[in-house]
């Protein structure tokens, strides 16, 4: 194998057609970008007042469907927001996937909540719905004010929160069923999944509320930020409000209600992110090619090229590759990287890190098979013009 590598290493230095380093996933500014950060600049409102940050929140809830969209100045903050609006409270827990960024976790715990992990599929690498059922008959019950009780925690199962990995879709559309049957809210996790759709509806449009990112290595960029998506009036107004330190409106004084967060995303960053959104169709048309190229290669090479999923419209956001064993995925990780490619592995799962190792499991079998396998390889698009 140690050849192949090698040679997908050259494969990848044509594909970008540079002989330097390639990265895992870069930013593209070949639009707007400059003209609307010196507006911006020129104007003076680079922080959380201006018009950009309207304008960015109006397109990205024009591009994703979701009828309200709240610019947050991170995508964990989107996260921390959409739980607590939710209804996660202190001592509850919130159902999610052990292989997930560790932000996902660490958006339950600021609300003094408890994540409990189940397993992925490995047709999505996101949260299994059969799983998700198979616990929930399992481990809890419906007390008498119809709350989802963890039998051995006597927690409040609060919220499921599934995360779309690397721009894969999971089967929203089960686990909304189970959590509608057991009364359980769904936060989506949408993070890596903008331009992604499940049966033709955008990620993040599914659940109750949702968070995207626009970390400098997402689809698009602000540099930092992120989005809390809902369909309902309400919860969208109380998003705007405590992200804006649960100010109350008014001309001159400053009088807030209760306690908020400074949350809201800068003017400067969202005049980036309306430049950046402009030119995400020419990214996601790049991104389905470079995976196209790449699904081309690995055929015939005995290691398999992660495809979107059934019913599924990736952004292929990361592209991965999925080896024979540990040892194979670390040889490709060795070789690709001191070829000038970078390759990376997926995070150590959650319930595997000493902050999580009291977090309640189950049946982690395809979290812990993908985490000795799965490699990310070179996704940045390619724009010529």
């Amino acid at each position: 194998m140690n050849e192949l590598f090698k040679e997908f290493a050259k494969f990848v230095h044509d594909l970008y057609s540079s002989n330097d380093f390639i990265p895992l996933h870069e930013p593209i500014f070949q639009g707007s970008e400059k003209e609307y950060l010196i507006e911006t600049i020129n104007s003076s409102y680079v922080s959380s007042v201006g018009v950009y940050v309207s304008e960015f929140e109006a397109q990205v809830a024009e591009f994703s469907g979701a009828k309200y969209a709240i610019a947050t100045n991170n995508g964990t903050a989107a996260l921390h927001i959409a739980l607590l609006l939710a209804g996660v409270k202190s001592g509850d827990e919130v159902i999610t996937q052990s292989l997930t960024f560790v932000a996902t976790c660490n958006a339950i715990r600021y609300c003094n909540a408890e994540p409990v992990f189940i397993d992925v599929d490995k047709e999505t690498l996101g949260l299994s719905p059969d799983c998700l059922e198979r616990f929930l008959l399992e481990n809890t019950h419906m007390d008498d004010e119809g709350i989802c009780i963890n039998r051995e925690t006597n927690r409040p199962v609060r919220v499921c929160m599934p995360m779309h990995t690397y721009g894969h879709p999971v089967r929203l559309k089960e686990i909304q069923k189970i959590c509608k049957k057991h009364n359980i809210a769904m936060v989506e996790d949408a993070a890596e999944s903008l331009g992604s759709y499940y049966q033709n509806k955008h990620t993040g449009t599914f659940g109750k509320l949702s968070a995207l990112s626009f970390n400098g290595n997402k689809i698009i960029t602000t540099g930092g930020g992120g989005m809390v998506l809902t369909n309902d009036k309400n919860i969208a107004d109380r998003v705007k409000h405590i992200t804006t330190t649960a100010k109350k409106p008014h001309a001159w004084a400053f009088e807030h209600d209760e306690i908020g967060f400074n949350y809201r995303m800068p003017n400067i960053n969202a005049a980036l992110g309306c430049a950046q959104i402009k030119a995400l169709p020419k990214f996601l048309v790049s991104k389905r090619s470079i995976a196209q190229r790449y699904k081309s290669w690995f055929a015939g090479s005995g290691i398999q090229f992660f495809n979107e999923p059934k019913n599924a419209c990736s952004n292929y956001w990361l592209n991965a590759v999925i080896l024979e064993n540990r040892q194979q995925r670390d040889e490709m990780l060795k070789l690709t990287n001191e070829n000038g490619v970078m390759t990376r592995p997926v995070w150590v799962p959650m319930h595997q890190l000493s902050m999580n190792k009291n977090c309640q499991k189950y049946f982690l079998v395809n979290t812990e098979w993908l985490a000795d396998r799965l490699v990310n390889i070179p996704s940045s698009a390619i724009i010529n013009d």
